[in-house]
């Protein structure tokens, strides 16, 4: 299973060639690896921002693919590898296609706390906890119900139990699969922000900024075929479970209890 990837949409607008040379050089350099050793079944950690601005929601398997964001070219162009080692080498596996990854292990012991931070939860949850600075909102002007992008958002023990059913089916029937990981619904960023303000007891503070290059309006999964082919249903992915869960590691990493 496959995890390691330059993430951050900003960062990849800036430094694409670093991108490409983490995301897709360093990927060919595992499977590669991977294959002289003879070991076949592959799980990679695909993401939604493959498909860009799409003509329709929800997202299907199947629709075109036409990321707006060097990330999402470079997981893309990986995708694209893999489908072609599959049929010239023997190669069976599993993109799965990240909707926005959040939320923490549900004991409070694992979760995120990176340097810098870049996802939306954890740094609203800084922000009212009052720990480090407020937090950016890139752009309130999208054509959307107040304005902020949307996005839909898988818990991570979710994401888990799907890795484990993917890495299960494909060395059962040596079928490769490629799958939207999310929950079909989409909200806001200030929606989240709404969540973030329930858990936490204190409203967010936000600086309004520019939208940030790369960022798509919309993007929402149809799981439809997930939830066939790996009898798979999120279980932990309403948004207050995703946050609450979120502030728990974080009180236990900050000491705040």
């Amino acid at each position: 299973m496959h995890f390691a990837a330059n993430i951050e949409v900003g960062e990849g607008e800036k430094a694409p060639g670093a991108f490409y040379e983490n995301n897709v050089a360093g990927t060919l350099n595992v499977v590669r690896a991977m294959l002289d050793l003879g070991l076949q079944n592959f799980i990679f950690s695909s993401t939604c921002a493959i498909y860009g601005d799409p003509e329709s929601l929800p997202l299907v398997e199947d629709m075109p693919k036409r990321p707006v964001s060097v990330y999402g070219r470079s997981k893309l162009m990986v995708e694209t590898i893999l489908e072609d080692l599959s049929r010239a080498e023997g190669l069976r596996y599993a993109a799965l296609r990240y909707f926005n990854a959040a939320g923490a292990d549900l004991d409070g012991e694992v979760g995120e706390e990176h340097d810098p931070e870049t996802h939306l939860i954890p740094n609203a949850i800084k922000a009212a906890a009052g720990i480090g600075q407020g937090m950016k909102l890139f752009g309130d002007d999208y054509p959307t119900p107040d304005g902020t992008c949307i996005r839909d958002y898988i818990h991570i023990a979710d994401l888990v139990s799907a890795h484990i059913l993917a890495a299960e089916h494909i060395n059962a029937t040596g079928e490769s699969l490629q799958l939207n990981l999310g929950t079909g619904n989409g909200f806001t960023v200030k929606q989240v922000l709404d969540a973030v303000e329930r858990a936490v007891g204190n409203p967010v503070p936000v600086e309004i900024g520019p939208r940030r290059p790369g960022d798509a309006i919309a993007l929402y999964a149809d799981t439809s075929k997930s939830k066939a082919i790996l009898n798979w249903v999120p279980e932990h992915s309403d948004m207050d479970t995703i946050v609450s869960s979120a502030w728990a590691f974080h009180k236990r990493v900050w000491s705040l209890d």
